[in-house]
């Protein structure tokens, strides 16, 4: 395990930047869906953003992606995701204490920067960086393959879309399929999906089952509520990512039925990822989640 997350950290960390979380387009309507509900989050991360505007969280949503890439950041590749060690599609799960490794991943970086957002002791500067991590951690632990070891999650299994060269992991979520699902990429691309899925939450077909996306959360316990956000992703391995295994998805166009299969849970973890990021966000402002 600490071979293949050595290996998945390199490669993340020296690649072109394709193997992004959700992608611009989902990560800025994960916040978008988290600014929909966070009215006890509002003052306080506008204040440490130093943003008043409504894309207070939208506007820094893709930030760790690009610091990442950058000379200075390139030693937080590892936190973007953790890589399970199981075995799909026979059986998915992630074990923090087997998966996360000496490292670190995305569970530990939720939790560190948690504590560090809620520092009285640090500057401005590192409250202000911490709370742009955790806007973007809680968007990458929601894409599956985010979630997963094999193949790098999914980064060296060729695949095409509409026609184009690429991998699973950029198509399956990062990229291709929420853009032409959305239309486009542009922000208020992202308000608009944004809006879509805040609607589904509280009125529509998310409404009967949006409690049940907090069951266990807890300020206090970063790892554990983390862990199960993980597994909830990760689950989605098995049953959509590669159901039948990476033969039957390798060098196919995945444009098609693939596709229209995938698209509902793109849809469903990206309004998890905002309702849990609305969530968290009011538990450090104000010990409640105010949903």
């Amino acid at each position: 395990m600490k071979t293949q997350a050595a290996a998945s950290i390199f490669f993340l960390a020296t690649s072109l930047p394709t193997a992004l979380g959700w992608g611009t387009l989902g990560h800025q309507t994960v916040a978008y869906i988290a600014t929909n509900f966070g009215c006890a989050t509002k003052t306080k991360f506008q204040g440490i953003l130093g943003d008043t505007s409504t894309n207070y969280l939208a506007s820094v949503a893709t930030w760790a992606d690009t610091y990442r890439y950058s000379d200075e950041g390139t030693w937080t590749a590892g936190f973007h995701f953790i890589d399970a060690n199981d075995n799909p599609p026979s059986s998915c799960g992630v074990d923090y204490s087997r998966d996360c490794g000496d490292a670190g991943c995305v569970v530990s970086a939720i939790k560190n920067y948690t504590s560090r957002v809620q520092s009285t002791s640090l500057s401005d500067a590192d409250v202000t960086t911490a709370a742009k991590f955790i806007i973007h951690f809680i968007g990458d632990i929601h894409q599956p393959l985010h979630d997963e070891g094999l193949d790098l999650g999914g980064n060296t299994i060729d695949v095409t879309f509409d026609g184009e060269s690429t991998n699973l992991h950029h198509i399956q979520w990062d990229t291709n399929m929420p853009e032409k699902y959305v239309g486009g990429y542009a922000l208020s691309d992202a308000k608009t999906f944004a809006a879509t899925l805040t609607t589904k939450i509280k009125t529509g077909s998310y409404k009967s089952e949006k409690a049940s996306w907090l069951d266990g959360i807890d300020l206090s316990d970063p790892v554990t509520s983390a862990t199960s956000w993980a597994n909830d992703s990760n689950a989605y391995v098995c049953s959509t990512v590669m159901p039948d295994g990476i033969s039957a998805v390798e060098k196919t166009d995945l444009s098609g039925a693939y596709y229209t299969k995938a698209i509902p849970v793109v849809e469903l973890q990206i309004a998890k990822a905002g309702y849990r990021l609305a969530a968290w966000l009011d538990l450090i402002a104000t010990g409640e989640t105010g949903l």
